[in-house]
């Protein structure tokens, strides 16, 4: 009307691809688990390590009286095998790989641009938390024929332990990696809470066999609502209190770690 050109919907700018934080996440996790395939080390301790350890671990379950706490072998071996599956295939390995992207300053040029923290933090847990997870549905489909071990009665309490697993030992790995100087220290720095976890955690000998003092302190240690929860799962003796206490500390020790990580994580290589 008054001679003013009429101004339509912006056009998008030419060249400029717009992303979500889902696909920076696949791209990062694409990016993660081409490097994973390369590093043959990493590779044996998160997938292959895992599935080795139980075998030797049977030897040791068949001497113990587990039926006396009304358990089976299957029933111990296998949130054994689960919970290493999640301390050597998750927490240690991505404990490694936090370390050697922060130290091959990876970490501090994908904050220049466009992902946020979580995403970058995230992409690069994804396949090593993709890969823990496929490994627990193997050891279940293998313990289910190899040691005739029943369906659970509770599989949503299963299902439950192991995500939270999966969740807390990513978000304790950033933790750890915190303190961890380089990649060859992970080795040391991861080994206090692997430690713990195979001893008094009930990785290998379940919370029912120690005394009952002990084994309410060890309750309260990370590790022990995850094994809880999946032995739970398949006995179904857990009461609705004890389910409840045992997903409360697992999200605790979650948030805790999530916090610290938020808090205290270095972007910066250590010197």
């Amino acid at each position: 009307m008054n001679g003013a050109p009429v101004k339509g919907p912006a056009a998008p700018a030419v060249g400029r691809t717009l992303t979500t934080p889902a696909s920076r996440m696949a791209a990062l996790a694409r990016a993660e688990l081409t490097l994973l395939g390369r590093s043959k080390s990493t590779l044996i301790a998160a997938v292959f390590l895992p599935l080795v350890l139980p075998v030797s671990l049977a030897a040791v379950v068949d001497d113990m009286d587990v039926e006396d706490v009304g358990l089976s072998v299957g029933l111990v071996l296998l949130p054994a095998a689960i919970g290493f599956s999640l301390l050597f295939g998750v927490y240690s390995a991505l404990t490694a790989i936090y370390t050697a992207r922060r130290e091959e300053l990876v970490l501090k040029r994908l904050r220049t641009g466009e992902p946020g923290d979580a995403e970058i933090l995230g992409g690069a847990a994804l396949p090593i938390v993709a890969t823990g997870l496929v490994q627990s549905l193997v050891l279940v489909a293998g313990s289910t024929v190899l040691l005739d071990l029943p369906a659970p009665e509770a599989p949503h309490l299963a299902v439950l332990g192991l995500l939270l697993g999966l969740a807390m030992c990513a978000a304790l790995a950033a933790v750890t990696a915190a303190v961890t100087r380089n990649v060859e220290s992970a080795q040391v720095t991861t080994m206090p809470m692997v430690l713990v976890s195979m001893t008094v955690c009930g990785v290998t000998v379940p919370l029912e066999m120690l005394p009952d003092r002990l084994a309410s302190v060890c309750e309260l240690l990370p590790l022990s609502p995850v094994i809880t929860l999946i032995r739970g799962g398949w006995t179904g003796s857990l009461s609705a209190y004890e389910a409840l206490a045992a997903l409360a500390t697992a999200l605790a020790w979650t948030l805790l770690a999530v916090f610290a990580v938020r808090r205290w994580f270095r972007w910066e290589p250590r010197r």
